[in-house]
């Protein structure tokens, strides 16, 4: 059930980084309306695939499609 809502989720944050040049942690949550729980569990599927790169931008998750 968890692996599920992972890959659910995972594909709400790629629908939102799709056609941009990357979106902080904050712009994915509003965009998708996940809470924090969430996003990381989806992040984490994305990263996990290698279908996502993060960085640090002055102290904001900055995440982008790979």
């Amino acid at each position: 059930m968890l692996k599920e809502k992972a890959g659910e989720t995972a594909g709400k944050i790629w629908i939102a980084l799709d056609g941009t040049e990357g979106l902080t942690a904050k712009q994915i949550k509003k965009a998708t309306k996940l809470v924090d729980k969430d996003l990381f569990l989806g992040l984490g599927w994305l990263l996990r695939e290698e279908k996502v790169a993060t960085q640090d931008l002055e102290g904001e998750l900055y995440v982008k499609l790979v």
